[in-house]
């Protein structure tokens, strides 16, 4: 039995999300360490300066615990 064109496009339109998340579980290299880092020490300045509240301050630890 063949598949229709339209079945195979939805089939592939199906599992795209799939290979999105194949490929988005590379580990991290120097250079994204190394921003990471350029980013912390850019926050803590400005944190220095002006002081985040609690909301701000939740919210951060929300972003941590989903993009660890």
């Amino acid at each position: 039995m063949k598949l229709s064109n339209v079945k195979l496009a939805a089939l592939g339109f199906l599992l795209s999300p799939l290979l999105g998340l194949a490929t988005g579980c590379a580990p991290e290299g120097p250079a994204e360490k190394a921003g990471k880092s350029v980013d912390q020490a850019v926050e803590n300045a400005k944190d220095a300066v002006n002081p985040p509240g609690p909301v701000e301050k939740a919210g951060r630890e929300v972003d941590k615990a989903v993009n660890p």
